[in-house]
Protein backbone atom coordinates (compact mmCIF):
# COMPACT_ATOMS: atom_id res chain seq x y z
CA UNK A 1 0.00 0.00 0.00
CA UNK A 2 1.38 3.38 -1.03
CA UNK A 3 0.21 6.61 0.62
CA UNK A 4 -0.16 9.91 -1.21
CA UNK A 5 1.32 13.03 0.42
CA UNK A 6 -2.22 14.21 1.29
CA UNK A 7 -3.06 10.87 2.97
CA UNK A 8 0.27 10.89 4.83
CA UNK A 9 -0.39 14.42 6.12
CA UNK A 10 -3.88 13.40 7.28
CA UNK A 11 -2.49 10.39 9.21
CA UNK A 12 0.27 12.53 10.75
CA UNK A 13 -2.32 14.95 12.09
CA UNK A 14 -4.37 12.09 13.58
CA UNK A 15 -1.27 10.53 15.17
CA UNK A 16 -0.06 13.74 16.82
CA UNK A 17 -1.93 13.23 20.12
CA UNK A 18 -1.32 9.46 20.39
CA UNK A 19 1.01 7.88 22.94
CA UNK A 20 3.45 5.12 21.96
CA UNK A 21 1.95 1.63 22.35
CA UNK A 22 5.19 -0.27 21.79
CA UNK A 23 8.83 0.25 22.72
CA UNK A 24 11.68 -1.26 20.68
CA UNK A 25 14.74 -1.85 22.85
CA UNK A 26 18.27 -3.14 22.48
CA UNK A 27 17.12 -6.41 20.85
CA UNK A 28 15.64 -4.44 17.95
CA UNK A 29 12.63 -5.76 16.02
CA UNK A 30 11.96 -9.27 17.35
CA UNK A 31 9.18 -11.79 16.70
CA UNK A 32 7.64 -10.82 20.05
CA UNK A 33 7.68 -7.14 19.06
CA UNK A 34 5.91 -7.96 15.79
CA UNK A 35 3.28 -10.10 17.59
CA UNK A 36 2.60 -7.31 20.08
CA UNK A 37 2.16 -4.78 17.31
CA UNK A 38 -0.16 -7.11 15.36
CA UNK A 39 -2.32 -7.45 18.49
CA UNK A 40 -2.41 -3.67 18.88
CA UNK A 41 -3.51 -3.36 15.23
CA UNK A 42 -6.54 -5.54 16.08
CA UNK A 43 -8.03 -2.62 18.03
CA UNK A 44 -6.46 0.42 16.32
CA UNK A 45 -5.46 1.47 12.84
CA UNK A 46 -2.84 4.08 13.71
CA UNK A 47 -0.03 3.39 16.19
CA UNK A 48 3.03 5.13 17.57
CA UNK A 49 6.17 3.12 18.28
CA UNK A 50 9.06 4.43 20.38
CA UNK A 51 12.55 3.32 19.38
CA UNK A 52 14.67 3.52 22.52
CA UNK A 53 18.23 4.88 22.57
CA UNK A 54 19.60 1.37 23.15
CA UNK A 55 17.98 0.06 19.96
CA UNK A 56 20.39 -0.84 17.14
CA UNK A 57 18.41 1.28 14.62
CA UNK A 58 16.92 4.69 13.98
CA UNK A 59 13.20 5.39 14.24
CA UNK A 60 12.91 5.44 10.44
CA UNK A 61 14.65 2.05 10.14
CA UNK A 62 12.58 0.59 12.99
CA UNK A 63 9.26 1.78 11.56
CA UNK A 64 10.21 0.46 8.11
CA UNK A 65 11.28 -2.91 9.54
CA UNK A 66 8.00 -3.29 11.45
CA UNK A 67 5.93 -2.27 8.42
CA UNK A 68 7.74 -4.87 6.30
CA UNK A 69 6.95 -7.68 8.74
CA UNK A 70 3.25 -6.83 9.24
CA UNK A 71 0.98 -7.46 6.29
CA UNK A 72 -0.79 -4.32 5.10
CA UNK A 73 1.09 -1.95 7.43
CA UNK A 74 2.69 1.27 6.23
CA UNK A 75 5.29 3.45 7.94
CA UNK A 76 3.75 6.95 7.96
CA UNK A 77 6.53 8.97 9.56
CA UNK A 78 9.50 8.93 11.90
CA UNK A 79 10.38 11.92 14.06
CA UNK A 80 13.14 11.76 16.63
CA UNK A 81 12.86 8.30 18.24
CA UNK A 82 9.15 7.81 17.41
CA UNK A 83 7.65 6.08 14.37
CA UNK A 84 4.02 6.06 13.25
CA UNK A 85 2.48 3.01 11.56
CA UNK A 86 -0.88 2.65 9.82
CA UNK A 87 -2.85 -0.43 8.82
CA UNK A 88 -6.50 -0.16 7.79
CA UNK A 89 -8.91 -2.52 9.54
CA UNK A 90 -9.72 -5.36 7.09
CA UNK A 91 -13.51 -5.32 7.60
CA UNK A 92 -14.51 -1.93 9.00
CA UNK A 93 -11.90 0.78 8.60
CA UNK A 94 -12.50 3.74 10.91
CA UNK A 95 -10.04 6.18 9.35
CA UNK A 96 -11.22 7.64 6.06
CA UNK A 97 -8.22 8.63 3.95
CA UNK A 98 -8.59 11.64 1.66
CA UNK A 99 -8.55 10.87 -2.06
Amino acid sequence: MELTPKQRAHLKSLAHHLNPVLFVGKEGVTDQTVRSLEEAFNTRELLKVKILEAAPMSAREGAAALAERIEGAVAVQAIGRVGVLYRPHPEKPEIQLPG
